[in-house]
């Protein structure tokens, strides 16, 4: 069995889509991490390579140890629409079947949910041979193990909420389930 505690990054502040864009975050909220770390087992570390979620991780790891970064941790890629608004996006058309028809459509240069979702289960499987493990990762990454534990559509797990600095608990015990989904402490 392992236990996968998803912490999603402290904010940016951005209000645009980012995705690869390396953008550090705000972790001025000392409070909220010092609640975070407190609230997480003793447990290993592991975050995305982008520096948003690596500095949440060093922000919340205290005395656990630490896991190399993975680069298939990281949030979607958004290619040619990164950083821009959803309404800046020239093709509505395209961006609107991205967000409504999840799946095989991808930005131009870009990732597709499926591909997101293969990458990001193949980092998640790799990391069950730990009882407990801390990931901190992205609303995309977070998004696709609350699909893969919920049994749900990509399009229904994008109505998810995952907050910056929030827990979701998902477990894999021989099939996957979730526990709490966007804790904020």
């Amino acid at each position: 069995m392992t236990r996968f505690f998803w912490v999603r990054h402290g904010p940016t502040h951005a209000k645009s889509m980012v995705g690869w864009s390396d953008l550090p975050a705000d972790l001025s909220d000392v409070a909220a991490l010092a609640r975070l770390s407190d609230y997480l087992p003793d447990a290993p570390v592991v975050s995305s390579t982008l520096i948003r979620a690596a500095a949440t991780a060093d922000a919340i790891q205290g005395g656990r140890s630490r896991l190399p970064h993975d680069p298939d941790l990281r949030e979607i890629h958004f290619g040619a629409w990164e950083l821009q608004r959803f309404d800046d996006v020239k093709d509505q058309a395209h961006i609107r079947a991205y967000w409504e028809e999840p799946g095989s459509v991808a930005p131009p240069d870009g990732e597709s949910w499926d591909a997101v979702s293969a990458r990001v289960n193949g980092a998640v499987d790799r990391l069950l041979v730990h009882p407990e493990v801390i990931v901190v990762a992205h609303f995309g990454v977070i998004l696709t193990q609350v699909q893969r534990a919920l049994g749900i559509s990509a399009y229904q797990a994008f109505a998810q909420k995952i907050d910056n600095l929030s827990v979701t608990e998902v477990v894999f015990d021989g099939a996957w389930r979730t526990g709490a989904i966007n804790r904020i402490l």
